[in-house]
């Protein structure tokens, strides 16, 4: 299978389906039906076409594999080139983003009432955006994927949302834009500095110490907004609460971890000195975000608002477990954010499983469910578990490895973080409980139907993956070990080859010592203030 270009098809397939839905002509209701089939075909063969990548991949090298290279854009001097490839960190966002959409599409099939064309055609669009950011080895390539997500979630949110649509569309993009503008400013360094903007290059290229700290930042300001973390993550409720249900599924699912994703491929193995020099704040801010946004969900009444802060607190766990640069913590975060993937987007699913029903998401408005919907019952039980992460599921694999790594380097870190399995166990029960049991007390529950053959279609191989990583999960840290195993060695190697560098002495003036600290030692000295039991 290597002479196919595999990733280019999986990534540019999607246009095509966009390509014939515009040309569907008739009546409104010919339009919508066609516009469904049409995406949730062309989803499918994505979607097929994508499983190659995991079947040929080659899980002994740590090298990007289904490498496509050509010459793109050449002005004067500067050329941009085609390149695309993926290694095993890159491998399961793929998949991960070509098995949400169709979910997505099938999800939507009777929800959305309006724009049936339009909205079909945005989610296709984004797929194509999703796929090339996870398979881009050119920063311009991947600037340009990592910002045209924007647009087709832009028009997701803002027009076939909520009440608070607008609001909420303009909050998310002016956030995330606003840091996408200083990695921009960083990529240009990159390219004076290596000369051109291939990623393969930048990542074995060694930047100055004092410049890898500003160079840091700047991608910094991006990838935190993504995730995101506290305390610039006020944009992402808003943006669930409003979105329809399957713009919440690809919101929580896919481009929430462009942000982690964008930490280990870049901030680590590019900036290792800058990387060690802020992690404490790094473990800070992760600190935070697992326990304040935890107790925040717990007040929460709307059940999307609670599952979108719950959302922020695992991805905390995934920073933490990213800047421990540790093996066991950094494969843990992978494993981490393709569960939270999964995980999450099954619970937005759920919630929007009762609100096309009783259109409302007050969790004081429901109630004893389990008698009218055991199926439901079971399902959101099985998720919320895994959410929680009960061995046995993926949210328990992921967890465990980030704790296993970050005690290795912190022990008082691990404390915090564990704090958030009994947290998280407090608000995910207290929704199941408040939803499924009790007594019905209002008509308008008594007459709710159990899921559709359709629901049970979407929830199937979500609740099938989630099994099979917690049950298995050396089928996916097996692939992901290699990469991840490099990019550890190659952050450790840098940073212990600054503190090992030449002692710089500093002339002593009057009343002072005689210095012997090296400058590039004194950017990794933060961390070992907080290291303990290597």
């Amino acid at each position: 299978m290597s002479h196919w270009p595999l990733l280019s098809l999986v990534t540019f397939v999607p246009l095509v389906g966009v390509a014939v839905i515009m040309l569907t002509r008739g009546e409104d209701e010919l339009v919508a039906s066609q516009a469904r089939i049409i995406a949730l075909t062309t989803s499918l063969i994505v979607f097929a076409l994508s499983i190659p990548l995991w079947i040929y991949f080659d899980p002994t090298t740590a090298d990007f594999q289904f490498v496509e290279r050509h010459r793109w854009i050449t002005i004067g001097g500067f050329s941009i080139n085609y390149h695309m490839g993926i290694d095993g960190i890159s491998l399961f966002f793929v998949l991960l983003s070509t098995l949400l959409t169709p979910i997505c599409v099938l999800s939507s099939w009777y929800s959305v009432h309006h724009q049936m064309k339009e909205y079909m055609i945005s989610f296709l669009v984004l797929e194509t955006m999703m796929v090339g950011v996870f398979s881009s080895l050119d920063f311009i390539q991947f600037y340009v994927f990592f910002e045209g997500v924007l647009v087709p979630m832009f028009l997701i949110i803002g027009v076939w949302g909520g009440p608070r649509r607008i609001y909420s569309a303009f909050k998310f993009f002016l956030y995330t834009l606003l840091g996408s503008v200083l990695s921009l400013l960083a990529i240009l360094v990159v390219y004076f500095q290596t000369g051109n903007t291939d990623i393969t290059v930048a990542l074995n290229h060694q930047f100055p110490p004092e410049l890898q700290k500003w160079m840091w930042l700047a991608f910094f300001a991006s990838f935190a907004v993504k995730v995101p973390m506290w305390p610039v993550h006020t944009w992402l409720p808003d943006a669930h609460v409003e979105a329809p249900t399957a713009g919440s599924v690809i919101l929580a699912g896919v481009l929430l971890k462009l942000g982690g994703y964008g930490f280990i491929r870049f901030s680590l193995p590019m900036f290792p000195l800058a990387s060690a020099y802020f992690t404490p704040l790094m473990f800070a801010l992760s600190a935070i975000a697992v326990i304040y946004t935890s107790f925040v969900a717990l007040a929460q009444t709307d059940m999307k608002k609670l599952i979108a802060y719950s959302s922020i607190a695992h991805m905390g766990f995934v920073t933490m477990g990213i800047f421990a640069v540790t093996s066991e913590a950094v494969q843990g975060a992978v494993i981490q954010m393709l569960s939270h993937g999964l995980v999450s987007a099954a619970l937005f699913l759920i919630v929007g499983v009762v609100y096309d029903r009783l259109h409302t998401r007050d969790i004081d408005r429901y109630g004893g469910l389990v008698d009218r919907m055991p199926k439901y019952a079971f399902v959101f039980m099985c998720f919320m578990l895994a959410s929680v992460g009960l061995p046995g599921t993926s949210g328990f694999v992921g967890e465990f490895l980030i704790l296993l790594g970050t005690f290795r380097v912190s022990t008082l870190e691990c404390f915090l973080a564990a704090t958030a399995l009994f947290l998280g166990a407090m608000y995910m029960l207290y929704l199941y409980r408040r939803v499924i049991f009790g007594t019905i007390t209002r008509d308008d529950l008594r007459g709710m139907l159990d899921l559709t053959p359709r629901e049970m279609t979407v929830f199937a191989p979500l609740l099938v993956l989630v099994l099979w990583m917690g049950v298995y999960p050396n089928s996916f840290l097996v692939p992901i070990r290699t990469s991840v195993d490099k990019l550890v060695n190659q952050a450790s190697a840098a940073q212990k080859a600054a503190q090992q560098a030449d002692d710089v002495v500093t002339p002593a003036g009057p009343g002072m010592y005689v210095s012997t600290i090296s400058p590039a030692a004194k950017l990794v000295s933060a961390p070992a203030e907080i290291t303990v039991g290597r």
